[in-house]
């Protein structure tokens, strides 16, 4: 299929601005030549009775009226004035012979009869002005002048007119290439800068320049590069969330897997090892359907799904496989519990909390260092319930400042990076938005010794939310 050729926004531009000049040309000619006819007329009459007053004076003062000066007579002739003289003994009333086509019998009656005339008369062969004046020494003169040589110079303000108007259309041109030119520049740059960040370039900057809607298109373009990189820092910030949750329950898959092909356990070890490696396949299973979940959503939400759960088996769980983790790595883990009997709450969210405080110990804590789990319950009132989880380590802790910034994505992680073991940065951050999920709350201390100590507050799910156990009750953002 053959493309469609664009063209620039500028051709248009001048075409339009040419058009608009045009149509302001001929608008203005059209409104301007009947003022300049008329006005050009208008003082031809004038100029007209001017040279009769002059021809009139003239008569009566030269040769007791025998004749004109040589220079009057010349300016009549280059103005091509006809003059008529009517005789002194010519009475009111006379029919007068040979007079200019146009003047009246009656015109003539009124100028003998000591009148001025002052006229403009249409006839078959054109217009005439006709200017008459009565002489003191008796009869008349009479000058007739043809009204296309009278307004002869309107002709020329009119071809001066249209000549600097056509300037005019000449300029117009160039300047609206200019004006288009400039216009369409922000709009380029808004193209190359979209052009760039649908490759994937982020932190494009577009000037705010040009007219207001211009500039409200390079306003959206700056929002829409900051919602991207937002966007894009979440997406990659969930992904690395992911891949945080998957490492526990796979490095603990991996470990008892490897214990049972090496043969270190039998018997009722290894029937201990299955049902471990069970229940960390089933939160791999839970964790790639919330993955899966997440994807038909097109969001990057966590759904939270309360359960009735045994709180002493969960320690158990919780217990076995991080005091197994810990025993590989050369570090004492040590368990404590006060709890017993049901709870409602999220029992995967619940696991991912203790597991990223525990990796997150873990990782800090030296050789032969400790990491104390402890979980208590509290009773604000008869029917509300909430528990306290506690991780400490003896690993080299954190500073007042870094208490203030703890659960930030990163923020530990830019400060130590390079200094002391440290992860992605990510593993605090959710915990406290899986705590805030639960409706409970994340804090960090100083631990006693010299490491640091993360207690998380669980509130009891009620029990409208116990019945909507297979479906998602909310969402953590």
């Amino acid at each position: 299929m053959t493309s469609q050729r664009r063209y620039s926004i500028v051709t248009p531009t001048v075409l339009l601005t040419s058009s608009i000049a045009a149509i302001a040309i001929i608008i203005g000619a059209l409104v301007s030549y009947p003022l300049i006819v008329a006005s050009s007329q208008d003082v031809g009459q004038r100029n007209l009775s001017q040279l009769a007053n002059v021809t009139a004076n003239s008569l009566e003062r030269g040769s007791g009226g025998r004749g004109l000066g040589s220079s009057l007579v010349s300016t009549l002739q280059r103005e091509s004035i006809s003059a008529y003289l009517f005789s002194p003994t010519a009475a009111p009333g006379t029919e007068f012979d040979d007079l200019p086509l146009g003047f009246s019998q009656e015109l003539a009656s009124a100028l003998v009869s000591g009148e001025v005339v002052s006229e403009r008369v249409e006839t078959d062969d054109g217009q005439f002005l006709f200017e008459g004046r009565p002489l003191a020494i008796g009869g008349a003169v009479l000058l007739v002048q043809p009204v296309s040589v009278a307004g002869a110079s309107a002709s020329d303000l009119i071809s001066r007119l249209l000549l600097s108007l056509a300037i005019g259309l000449v300029i117009a041109i160039p300047l609206g290439y200019m004006a288009a030119r400039r216009l369409a520049r922000p709009l380029r740059n808004a193209s190359k800068a979209a052009s760039v960040m649908a490759q994937g370039t982020r932190g494009v900057h577009v000037a705010t320049e040009g007219p207001r809607e211009i500039s409200d298109i390079a306003r959206a373009l700056n929002s829409l590069d900051t919602a991207l990189a937002n966007s894009e820092g979440r997406q990659r910030e969930f992904l690395l969330s992911v891949s945080h949750e998957l490492r526990t329950p796979l490095t603990a898959v991996k470990g008892y897997g490897e214990a049972l092909a090496d043969g270190v356990m039998d018997g009722a070890g290894a029937q201990e090892a299955g049902a471990v490696i069970a229940r960390e396949a089933q939160r791999l299973d839970r964790l790639v359907n919330d993955l899966l979940d997440l994807a038909r959503l097109g969001a990057i939400n966590f759904a939270v799904t309360p359960a009735v759960i045994d709180l002493a088996e969960f320690v158990d769980q919780v217990c076995e496989v991080w005091n197994y983790r810990c025993t590989e790595s050369g570090v004492v883990f040590l368990c404590s519990s006060e709890v017993a009997g049901n709870f409602t709450v999220d029992p995967l969210r619940l696991r991912q909390i203790v597991d990223n405080l525990a990796e997150n110990a873990l990782r800090v804590t030296p050789l032969g260092g400790t990491i104390s789990f402890t979980i208590s319950m509290i009773h604000q009132s008869p029917d509300t319930r909430s528990i306290t989880i506690s991780i400490e380590d003896t690993g080299p802790g954190l500073t007042t400042d870094d208490l203030a910034v703890a659960f930030q994505p990163g923020a530990l992680y830019e400060r130590y990076r390079g200094v002391r073991p440290v992860g992605t940065g990510l593993g605090l951050a959710l915990v406290q938005r899986l705590s805030q999920g639960l409706g409970g709350v994340a804090q960090a201390q100083v631990g006693r010794d010299t490491g640091a100590c993360f207690i998380i507050t669980i509130p009891e799910m009620n029990s409208a939310e116990s019945d909507l156990a297979d479906t998602p009750s909310r969402e953590v953002h």
